[in-house]
């Protein structure tokens, strides 16, 4: 195989395969991505860092072990796109913002880019996000407007937008993300790929988000057998993470994934008693319900017992936001996104009692969640209410309120749970646009979430598409 844009859309899995054989180098692999960012990435702005010499030197490395025939791990080898919010050692982490030091050492990585390199993946740059990854869009004042390859005038969603943008463009088949509110769920929606909130601790992160524990760190892709693959190596333990969850040596997520127990109960809450969902959206995650039930599954339409539990969120959510920029002058902050002022001048608001309140009745909605789950096995929700929308703007045209999380509370209400919750494609909107199937599990769970995922992507390929712009001969 030797076109170079047929390589860059192998999935990883088929990569690795491939590697085995001999039939494509890690170099080929490295240079169709790299060739894919070239392309592209100026109309997209997906990557803000690129080091090719770097890049190629790590898969260059990585054939020599495949030469050998001793790869390290099942993605030695495979390009994978970085957020730029991962600390990541020779290359700088600016977060989007122009109050961070480009000219100093970076000496340091993240622990899932320390696994990654320890398990020989080919690291092809930093994805771009918002400025400290603070909203559910991706644009920033140090790196400009992130765009959707659906539609360049519509946003691919955020903050992993860069990465969800790389995977669903051939330029490169994993990335990592966070997801502090959605931030992994929500551009995979938006782009037509699939991208797992592990449960909260299941992959370490370090240093600790100013998000709290709300943030996940995990696997970005196209399809959920790569997201096994990436998991399988970026949910190895780190120390310096101490909330971090003990290592589980017996799964072995690619495998698991085929063995989707029998028979599931699933609830099924397309709006979850109180979002706003477009018809389309809805019409298509009941199809996505209907084809479980189709699979065998007993599926129930039952709302999950909660209000909207936004005013918890953005307390200590806000809070965060203050608290990761108070070293910053008041003169200094007239250089960040201008909503992110807004937001840090509201958690600085909050009093300790709000904080620990915030906190207390996300506990008791976590609690009431865990009781559900004892009756099912999943919950199924559309991943995003609405399709994506204008590049640049942070909600809607026309829409009634102002900030993110009015059209996502799909996403942040299960970072307050730390429940594992993943978006799959399941259909698209008569323009085209892509619509995500979230499924939610018990916390720990993440297996089951990513085993129910992978037969509904297995019985339904069709939702699994390339964006026409990103050149690839065949789905």
């Amino acid at each position: 195989m030797d076109d170079g844009t047929q390589v860059a859309m192998l999935s990883a899995a088929a990569l690795v395969n491939l590697y085995r054989k001999g039939e494509v180098s890690p170099v080929q692999a490295a240079q169709a991505v790299l060739n894919q960012i070239e392309q592209h990435n100026e109309a997209l702005n997906a990557f803000c860092f690129v080091d090719p010499e770097e890049t190629l030197r790590q898969a260059a490395a990585s054939e020599l072990r495949y030469q050998a025939n001793s790869p390290i791990s099942g993605v030695d080898g495979v390009p994978v796109g970085v957020k730029d919010i991962f600390l990541t050692a020779g290359w700088p982490t600016l977060r989007g913002s122009k109050l961070i030091d480009e000219n100093q050492e970076w000496t340091e990585d993240a622990p899932t880019v320390a696994a990654l390199r320890r398990n020989g993946a080919v690291l092809a740059g930093k994805t771009t996000t918002p400025e400290l990854g603070w909203k559910a869009i991706t644009d920033s004042p140090r790196h400009g407007v992130t765009r959707n390859p659906w539609d360049l005038d519509k946003t691919p969603g955020g903050s992993s937008g860069g990465s969800a943008v790389s995977v669903a463009m051939g330029m490169g088949p994993l990335a990592l993300g966070t997801d502090g509110g959605g931030s992994i769920r929500i551009p995979a929606a938006f782009t037509g790929i699939s991208g797992i909130k592990p449960t909260y601790g299941r992959v370490p992160h370090w240093p600790v988000s100013p998000y709290g524990t709300l943030a996940h760190a995990g696997p970005i892709a196209r399809t959920i057998e790569d997201l096994a693959l990436m998991l399988q190596a970026i949910a190895e333990p780190d120390p310096r993470d101490w909330l971090a969850l003990p290592p589980e040596p017996e799964v072995r997520y690619l495998e698991a994934i085929g063995l989707l127990k029998s028979p599931l109960t699933i609830a099924f809450s397309p709006t979850l008693g109180f979002a706003h969902v477009d018809q389309e959206v809805y019409d298509a995650v009941t199809a996505a319900a209907e084809a479980f039930e189709a699979m065998g599954a007993v599926v129930e339409d039952v709302d999950p017992p909660m209000e909207d539990p936004v005013d918890q969120f953005h307390t200590l959510w806000n809070s965060g936001a203050a608290h990761a920029t108070r070293q910053y002058s008041a003169e200094q902050r007239k250089q960040m996104d201008p909503a992110l002022q807004e937001i840090i001048e509201d958690g600085e608001s909050y009093s300790a009692v709000d904080y620990v309140d915030a906190s207390t009745r996300r506990g008791a909605f976590a609690v009431a969640m865990n009781q559900f789950f004892q009756d099912y096995d999943l919950l199924l929700t559309p991943a995003v209410g609405i399709p994506a929308f204008k590049a640049g703007e942070e909600v809607p045209e026309g829409w009634p309120h102002r900030r993110w999380t009015s059209w996502a509370p799909f996403a942040y209400t299960f970072n307050l749970t730390q429940q594992p919750a993943v978006s799959v494609p399941c259909g698209f909107t008569t323009s085209g646009l892509p619509i995500g199937l979230q499924i939610v599990g018990r916390k720990y769970e993440d297996v089951l979430v990513l085993a129910a995922a992978h037969a509904f992507q297995q019985a339904h390929p069709e939702y699994l598409r390339w964006p026409p712009m990103a050149g690839a001969h065949s789905a």
